[in-house]
């Protein structure tokens, strides 16, 4: 389903180039559910920013459907936007919900972009909010929810123009435990109906939503990647860790960033 190959990218970092990914090849199915797991630095964030094209590699190339999405070849703002926007959903950390739009305007917000009726886009909203337990909320701005429906509401909307791809960043990470699992529990129903759905983490209990039979490919010189099932470690210290679980240990050539 989505592939990239040969992935560089790396920072100028005074005289020198600090380089944080180095020919990395992955390949990600459809229906499968991947943890990008280590510690603060180990290059997750980067590497999820390479597959939503929010940042862009010095080299190599990002294939959907074995079609070339980016590349060193610069694709007009107007092609990347249209990826992101039709293809891809984005969950972070700290939600990035528009703070004076209402719960309702934020879930419509990505459709109306792209084009959609507003009748539609309004049924479509409503209908995911519906489905989440917020159709009492609609008319609430953010700061008026808790962590978690704010949270909800941020998925609510990456959902909203049907993607096959949710990317996730440290979507836990502000959360109370009980929370962080209503969550999960969530990313893993929307991996149970058909898309990929990939979670940057450096949280343990994500480890356990994981598919465990995802076949995720050969990643990737300082540091070593371990796959445990489907879950993708990178960082020296989860080396005890992974090798309790079973993991395959691989050179990798994800570099750790102080």
């Amino acid at each position: 389903m989505i592939e990239i190959k040969n992935i560089v990218k790396k920072y100028r970092n005074g005289s020198s180039d600090q380089v944080i990914l180095d020919n990395v090849d992955l390949h990600f199915e459809a229906g499968e559910f991947i943890a990008i797991y280590g510690p603060s630095g180990s290059g997750k964030s980067t590497l999820l920013n390479m597959l939503g094209i929010l940042d862009r590699p010095n080299s190599g190339t990002l294939l959907l459907d074995g079609n070339v999405i980016n590349s060193v070849r610069r694709q007009s703002d107007k092609e990347v936007s249209k990826y992101r926007r039709q293809k891809v959903g984005f969950i972070f950390q700290q939600f990035h919900l528009v703070s004076h739009l209402n719960v309702l305007e934020n879930v419509k917000m990505p459709m109306i972009l792209d084009g959609v009726k507003e009748s539609n886009a309004q049924s479509r909203a409503l209908e995911l909010l519906n489905q989440f337990g917020l159709n009492g909320e609609i008319n609430k701005i953010p700061s008026q929810l808790s962590g978690g429906e704010q949270q909800r509401v941020a998925i609510a909307r990456a959902l909203a123009n049907d993607p096959d791809i949710i990317l996730a960043d440290e979507p836990t990470g502000s959360l109370d435990t009980k929370t962080s699992k209503l969550v999960l529990e969530t990313l893993k129903k929307i991996s149970d109906s058909g898309k990929l759905v990939l979670v940057v983490t450096h949280d343990e209990s994500v480890l356990e939503y994981t598919d465990i039979h995802s076949p995720v490919l050969g990643i990737v010189k300082e540091l070593k990647v371990t796959i445990v099932g489907g879950v993708l470690c990178a960082g020296e210290q989860l080396m005890e860790i992974s090798s309790s679980q079973g993991g395959v240990l691989l050179d990798a050539k994800i570099n750790h960033v102080d």
